[in-house]
């Protein structure tokens, strides 16, 4: 681990130095290196495959696997980010003072930027896409059960790199998944410049407790849909059903669905029918009485279920779903469907959540969905970045001073 934090420290000044097209360059080779190592990336992928079949859940094995097509797609994806606006370099915000000494305040690289994640091997390459556009060189500690996929796909991503004589220490992968290497990741001070973690609750608030390097809070999300009484009920269907079934083990999928009392008699039903036989419905009291379902648990309106599971709650009115959200969201994602321009005004401004919709379901949470190119993580906290981290998000400033010969 000290080794390779060392050989990244000393990569990250040979990074910040290249020039767009180099970067571009740079990142289109290493997205012609995953093709081409693709039967490798394949083969490593299917030992992950096997050895995770029978310990974690079917939609979690859905996120392990690599096929063709998506090793395609990461590929794709990093075509996209050497398309994408270069961050650094932006002059962010001048002034002159009135004896014509100017200041600049001007975006650079963070340097070297840590990514702690979990079984997503299609991170590996974006997290390593990302940082190097921005300027930096990346550390990645995968998880165990995605080991043999990152580091096929690290070796490919490398390649890339020193076809072209760049250093292939831009890319770092970590070979120890025990906790010891992630927390020797968030203690790295003087070579860790940002630390992000993308994963689950125990993940996140790990690194958030524990890491003395700069910390991004990312990820977990308890997203709501709340449904409010003069909604239009087939809109509020369809947004439920992509929210909840389009992709449940991801972080924007929906986990809590707030209807309120007035409609739950006549829309309930209908939700029931809907998606009942696909998602198991865990209902409050009310709701109960109304459909067949699983009764709702203590802990079942604080869980990221990340399965098909929704826990559905009665509530009376907008007020009243704000203050649920308040009381049990992870400030990633939430959506009000309704028609009514003074719900909107209550629900819009009375959520503190990173993303808040109107009529649109919360999977749209995401770098791609949102411009930025394939992003970094969901920043859920409120300093330096919020909501899906992009290109400038990984960047940070400094001031350059201009004078001729000033003195204090």
């Amino acid at each position: 681990m000290k080794d390779m934090l060392n050989a990244a420290k000393a990569a990250k000044f040979e990074i910040t130095k290249l020039t767009t097209q180099q970067k571009n360059d740079a990142l289109n080779a290493m997205a012609d290196a995953l093709l081409e190592y693709e039967a490798a990336i394949l083969a490593a992928n299917a030992e992950d495959m096997a050895a995770a079949k029978g310990t974690v859940s079917d939609v979690m094995l859905d996120r392990l696997q690599l096929t063709s097509a998506r090793i395609a797609g990461m590929a794709q994806g990093i075509r996209e980010v050497a398309q994408l606006p270069d961050p650094v370099g932006h002059i962010l915000e001048e002034s002159t003072r009135a004896d014509g000494l100017q200041i600049r305040r001007v975006s650079v690289p963070m340097g070297v930027i840590g990514i702690i994640y979990e079984s997503r091997p299609n991170v590996t390459s974006d997290a390593a896409a990302l940082a190097l556009k921005a300027g930096s060189v990346c550390v990645l500690r995968g998880g165990k059960e995605a080991f043999r996929s990152a580091n096929a796909i690290v070796n490919a991503l490398r390649a890339g790199l020193k076809s072209l004589g760049i250093t292939e220490n831009a890319v770092n992968l970590v070979q120890d998944t025990s906790r010891a290497s992630a927390t020797a990741l968030m203690t790295a001070n003087g070579y860790i410049d940002l630390l992000i973690p993308r994963g689950g609750a125990g993940l996140i608030n790990a690194c958030v407790q524990n890491a003395t390097v700069p910390c991004i809070a990312t990820g977990t999300g308890i997203c709501h849909v709340y449904v409010e009484k003069s909604a239009d009920q087939e809109m509020a269907l369809n947004i439920i059903e992509n929210a909840k079934t389009s992709r449940p083990s991801v972080c924007n999928a929906e986990e809590v669905l707030l209807v309120d009392k007035a409609i739950a008699a006549e829309f309930l039903p209908k939700l029931h029918q809907r998606i009942g036989q696909k998602v198991e419905l865990r209902l409050d009291e009310l709701a109960q009485t109304i459909i067949p379902g699983t009764p709702a648990g203590e802990k079942d309106f604080d869980t990221e279920f990340l399965d098909y599971i929704l826990a559905v709650k009665c509530v009376e009115n907008v007020d009243e779903a704000v203050a649920h959200i308040a009381a049990h969201s992870t400030g990633h994602s939430e959506a009000i469907v309704t028609t009514d321009d003074t719900a909107i005004a209550a629900f819009t401004t009375g959520v503190d959540s990173s993303a808040v919709y109107v009529n649109a379901s919360t999977r749209f949470t995401d770098g791609g969905e949102f411009g930025l190119g394939c992003e970094m993580g969901i920043s859920t906290q409120k300093l330096h970045a919020r909501g899906p981290m992009g290109l400038r998000e990984l960047t940070t400033y400094k001031y350059v001073i201009t004078g001729q010969g000033h003195i204090r």
